[in-house]
């Protein structure tokens, strides 16, 4: 107001023709007015104002408009009740109140959008930690069923192998079995191998004896049992009476062995003529063979054969020698356990 007045005194002085007391009344008229527009400026008040600042701060807040747009909606109505008690002129402590329940209201939108944002960093936390925890127990679950799994596995392996161990031992026993049985068969081939070679050196100890008996020899025609000339009369073919025992022991050497066969050959020595001898030695040799078939001796088994003069075994120019050419021969085919006779 002062710098006013000091910006109007000049002007009034350069006005000519006023007097001085005009001039001061006019300056107190200035003053005076200046002073009454001054008193209908409207009161500032502390308490709206904070109220309205702390409004304006909390609505700049994204957190508040965000969780707690109710509050902060009711704090706003709450500031306009205020304002319109001012305007209205109510008393400084109405509207102070007023202000102070605005403000009040503010806080309660501030700590409300603290409480929620709290409340869903909490809620997130357990959000997470759940999540967490659905994820170890999800890992869990996963390594449990690996751990099964490979267990089953392991299992179903350790099971084939002992199939497989079952089977090979169920194999090797077979072939144990099998072992066992070649090796009694072996046993028992040995077994009746030996019994049969006991047999065999037992007929063939019996057949060495007999043939002993019958003064039979080996030679290159098969074994030979050779008949002198006592059988028969001087230049007869009928067997003689003590023949018979000879006989006996020749169809008892065939009833062993019937898989034998032989020949009967007739000789006679070289006195008389050619062809009487001829047929003297078949005579001979054909009486023998009907006394060993009527003695029990297969016909089939035998053959007789005279050969006369023929193969001599000694000398006609003497008695002995001659005698030794009057003979029969029993030859017995060759058989292969012959070899072991000596």
């Amino acid at each position: 107001m002062n710098k006013t007045l000091q910006t109007q005194s000049p002007t009034s002085r350069r006005q000519p023709g006023f007097p001085r007391h005009a001039i001061s009344l006019l300056v107190a008229i200035g003053a005076l007015s200046t002073l009454g527009a001054c008193s209908t400026v409207p009161e500032r008040n502390v308490a709206l104002d904070q109220a309205q600042s702390r409004y304006n701060a909390a609505q700049a807040q994204t957190q508040v408009t965000a969780l707690a747009p109710e509050e902060l909606k009711r704090a706003s109505e709450a500031l306009r009740v205020a304002e319109q008690a001012k305007a209205s002129g109510e008393s400084p402590a109405t509207v102070d109140h007023l202000a102070y329940l605005a403000s009040q209201r503010v806080g309660i939108a501030q700590d409300t959008a603290a409480s929620r944002a709290s409340e869903a960093v909490i809620a997130g936390a357990a959000a997470e930690r759940d999540r967490m925890r659905l994820a170890l127990r999800t890992q869990e679950a996963e390594t449990a069923q690996r751990q099964l799994a490979s267990s089953q596995q392991a299992n179903a392996s350790t099971t084939q192998q002992l199939a497989n161990a079952q089977m090979a031992n169920a194999n090797a026993n077979q072939q144990l079995d099998r072992s066992r049985q070649a090796t009694a068969s072996a046993n028992q081939q040995l077994a009746n191998s030996q019994e049969s070679n006991a047999i065999q050196q037992a007929q063939l100890g019996q057949l060495q004896s007999q043939l002993r008996e019958l003064n039979a020899r080996k030679t290159d025609r098969g074994i030979v049992v050779t008949l002198g000339d006592v059988l028969f009369a001087s230049g007869q073919s009928k067997l003689q009476g003590h023949s018979v025992r000879t006989m006996g022991k020749l169809a008892d050497f065939f009833k062993r062995y019937p898989q034998r066969t032989a020949t009967i050959e007739g000789y006679t020595d070289s006195v008389g003529g050619e062809s009487s001898n001829q047929a003297l030695s078949e005579r001979r040799a054909q009486a023998v063979m009907a006394a060993l078939v009527s003695q029990g001796v297969p016909a089939a088994s035998l053959r007789s054969e005279g050969y006369g003069e023929a193969r001599p075994v000694g000398s006609n120019d003497s008695a002995d020698g001659r005698r030794s050419n009057r003979r029969v021969e029993v030859v017995f085919a060759a058989e292969a356990g012959d070899a072991m006779l000596k």
